[in-house]
């Protein structure tokens, strides 16, 4: 079984010079935990997830080091969210990102995830995005398999 037989095709993308309030807003409304990041030839230059927009909020090293965790004003912090909003995509984003080929074993595939913690990982060819695949992509395919019996053959 292959990555291309059961990665969703249709698949939301940003490009990089995006605000991130546009970004936050199709997360906040859609319940996306990141997306991938296309140039505008389709290639994948990058991923923004959620943790890349909230880690923008938090106090920095430097900070904690001169203040102390006990200095840290996270109310403050919080307030910092509309300029965190205003940065674009490319700057928050992750570039160079991990990514699979739709000719890839799943269960090979599936191991990449596990590796990395990823819940979903893009699909490219030739740095192409071609698709998503996520762990219950991943497990629908087997369980289905395995229902109709398809592993037996």
């Amino acid at each position: 079984m292959k990555v291309g037989d059961v990665m969703s095709r249709e698949v939301r993308t940003v490009q990089p010079g995006q605000r991130i309030l546009e970004v936050a807003s199709l997360m906040c409304l859609y319940r996306y935990h990141g997306l991938p990041v296309v140039d505008d030839a389709g290639q994948l230059v990058g991923v923004v997830a959620e943790r890349d927009v909230l880690h923008s909020l938090f106090p920095t090293i430097d900070s904690l080091v001169a203040e102390g965790m006990h200095g840290v004003d996270l109310d403050r912090q919080l307030k910092t969210y509309n300029e965190v909003l205003e940065r674009s995509v490319e700057e928050l984003m992750t570039h160079s990102p991990i990514s699979v080929d739709p000719q890839m074993h799943l269960l090979r595939a599936a191991t990449v995830m596990v590796r990395h913690n990823f819940r979903r990982i893009p699909v490219t060819e030739s740095g192409r995005l071609v698709g998503m695949l996520s762990l219950g992509d991943v497990h629908k395919a087997i369980f289905h398999a395995n229902l109709t019996g398809a592993l037996t053959r």
